[in-house]
């Protein structure tokens, strides 16, 4: 009896479930898909969510890296037919020293685990982001005292003084000389997701949701700085793109990219346009009347279950789908947050969205998922 050939090109996307990972697994099933046809296993330490068809993967894998027996038994069964890694995952602390050591482990127990008699992995994809060139803006002890590289970021600009997961995931892959890999640096990303970490766009309509609920008006929690000057995001489609072409383009191979959408905007511009998608009156900015976002929302997870109730949403915490200290932290940023993409560009990436564009699609994306309310016109 003969034996099936395995097939060509063989995907792992690790974080299958977030923002970047559920636009990969869509992206790799689309016909005319760089590398294609794909295979595709889907990995998350939750099973894949409901509101998301279950098609987009062809088998899901549910373990935790952090555990190497797990991983390992999860694994191993698969690991002589995986070509490509997407790596899209991560898990946060507080402390930036304790995020590498534990994002570094998971790595090494997923690439330890597709080692076997018949390696076939080629390629792996890393995502990170322009902490790279800000630092570990989140870490409270570390946060306040950053010197961080001057905008528009770009790749060559050399590392920072500071601990940085990011750091210590590239170095791992950097060591091996079994496959060759790339990161993927994305600015502010937006996509539709129950299960990211840190959602910007799903933050920012929760708090839309609960102030036309409560008929609050929708304020800017951020500074006049960040309210008037450029910043960049990222579309998960976008940048799941810019994994798919990395991942099967020889140029590409053990180089750092950053992505973007490859255009720029102004805070009071998007503000205006969230004000519009969620019908609440536009408040133009004003500086003395400074609020803490993240104290205004620390006491409304039970508005949040009344308004999934009332519009028959899926069942969502409201601690478990949003940061509002994540995004107080960007809107207080005291630069711009622009990343240069010239370099994606030379080397042959020209992907590429309208931000408006993109934000007007994925807050329908989240309403057709059931995530946030649909209003009637």
């Amino acid at each position: 009896m003969m034996e099936t050939q395995p097939q060509a090109s063989v995907a792992l996307i690790v974080g299958v479930t977030g923002l970047t990972g559920l636009s990969l697994a869509e992206a790799l099933k689309e016909p005319n898909c760089q590398g294609g046809p794909w295979k595709v296993y889907g990995a998350a330490r939750r099973p894949w969510p409901s509101c998301f068809p279950p098609s987009m993967v062809d088998q899901m894998i549910t373990f935790d890296a952090l555990d190497s027996s797990s991983t390992s038994a999860k694994l191993s069964p698969i690991a002589h037919e995986v070509t490509h890694l997407f790596w899209v995952t991560f898990q946060i602390d507080p402390d930036e020293q304790v995020n590498a050591t534990v994002n570094k482990t998971m790595l090494l127990n997923v690439l330890t685990a597709l080692k076997s008699s018949t390696f076939r992995l080629t390629h792996v994809t890393l995502q990170t982001g322009t902490k790279h060139y800000m630092g570990p803006i989140f870490d409270p002890v570390l946060s306040g005292g950053l010197i961080s590289h001057d905008p528009p970021f770009h790749e060559n600009m050399p590392r920072l003084p500071y601990p940085n997961f990011y750091y210590s995931l590239e170095d791992l892959l950097q060591s091996s000389l079994s496959y060759s890999y790339s990161v993927h640096r994305s600015s502010i990303i937006i996509g539709a997701s129950p299960r990211s970490v840190q959602n910007a766009l799903l933050t920012l309509a929760t708090y839309a949701a609960i102030c036309r609920h409560l008929g609050l008006p929708f304020r800017y929690p951020g500074t006049r700085y960040t309210w008037d000057h450029f910043c960049d995001i990222t579309d998960a489609r976008v940048l799941a793109h810019q994994h798919i072409w990395a991942a099967v383009t020889p140029e590409a191979k053990n180089q750092a990219f950053n992505c973007t959408n490859g255009d720029v905007f102004a805070w009071k511009t998007v503000w205006k346009l969230l004000s519009q998608l969620f019908q609440l009156e536009f408040v133009p900015f004003d500086e003395t009347l400074h609020f803490d976002l993240a104290d205004l929302m620390r006491d409304k997870g039970s508005v949040w279950d009344d308004i999934v109730h009332k519009y028959g949403l899926n069942s969502t915490k409201l601690e478990e789908i949003t940061c509002f200290e994540a995004l107080q932290t960007v809107l207080r940023f005291k630069f711009q947050h622009v990343s240069s993409m010239n370099k994606s560009r030379e080397y042959g990436f020209n992907g590429h969205v309208d931000t408006f564009k993109s934000i007007t699609y994925w807050v329908e994306k989240l309403r057709q998922m059931k995530i946030i309310p649909s209003y009637q016109y």
